[in-house]
């Protein structure tokens, strides 16, 4: 792609397509799209309208840069700086996770369950997704979130003033930050990857997205195995632990809520069919 020629939107989108699919991205032609309205401020019924309008130079020069990064396998979202979630869009940088949409089952059976609750916990939250879809779903709620990255809790405090939501971000591991405290409900997507799968993921979450938010040890577990026992002693007698897991982990998950202590142990599964969310409710006194 030179400045030289002329680079109309839809020639410009099909060589786009043409050279992201040879590095392998998935689902090119709609990333071209995404890339070049970021470039040219337009919309996708936009880029359509103005299919045979040669692109400027300033937009040529953007797009390449931005075309160039992702031909890297940088993850778009943080090209673009964004991801939606639950109809919400967050800042995504480096330092946190992508927000997925597997994890809106999480959000969902939160809400589901305790339509009402009253005090809410996000461990480990990141770009703060979760805790800032819940404190716009629960107006009522307090919502607390806590991540041992003080880079991710910037982004998660930056989400919160966008959507205009009141969210007590605290640094810290695990519960540590709240010993004492008691919560209706805990919600936490923690790393649940087995450290030997690393490697061997996609080179955007591999090379990009935070490691300490992926790796969940020899089997993926070590996470819920300190969560789950501890939850108890800052939930409310009736309180709900929810977690979110990866694929085949669910019954191990289950397991540990039951050895723990936890009464009324469900599972939900995702839009693609995989149990991906594990909880239950604390009943002693």
């Amino acid at each position: 792609m030179t400045q030289q020629e002329t680079w109309t939107t839809l020639k410009v989108l099909a060589w786009t397509r043409e050279y992201l699919t040879a590095k392998g991205v998935e689902n090119a032609r709609l990333e071209a799209e995404w890339l070049l309205c970021a470039a040219t401020g337009l919309d996708r019924v936009g880029l359509y309208l103005n299919y045979d309008r040669p692109l400027s130079d300033a937009e040529l020069a953007a797009y390449r840069a931005m075309v160039g990064r992702r031909a890297r396998r940088e993850p778009l979202q943080h090209i673009l700086g964004t991801q939606e979630f639950c109809g919400l869009e967050f800042e995504v940088t480096p330092d946190v996770l992508i927000p997925r949409h597997d994890t809106e089952t999480l959000v969902s059976e939160a809400l589901t369950r305790l339509p009402e609750a009253r005090t809410v916990l996000d461990i480990g939250t990141g770009s703060g997704c979760i805790a800032v879809t819940l404190a716009s779903r629960l107006p009522g709620a307090t919502v607390a979130a806590i991540d041992i990255s003080e880079a991710a809790l910037a982004v998660a405090r930056r989400n919160s003033l966008k959507h205009g939501v009141n969210v007590e971000f605290l640094h810290g591991s695990l519960l540590e930050p709240v010993a004492g405290r008691r919560f209706a409900l805990i919600v936490s997507n923690p790393p649940y990857i087995p450290s030997a799968d690393i490697a061997g993921l996609e080179p955007e979450v591999r090379d990009y997205e935070p490691l300490g938010a992926l790796d969940g040890g020899k089997d993926g577990l070590d996470a819920y195995r300190s969560l789950i026992p501890a939850a108890l002693a800052c939930l409310d007698r009736g309180g709900w632990l929810m977690v979110e897991v990866g694929i085949g982990q669910a019954a191990a998950v289950a397991a540990l809520f039951t050895t723990s202590g936890f009464a009324e142990i469900f599972t939900a599964r995702d839009p693609g069919g995989i149990e991906r969310v594990v909880g239950g409710v604390r009943v002693a006194s």
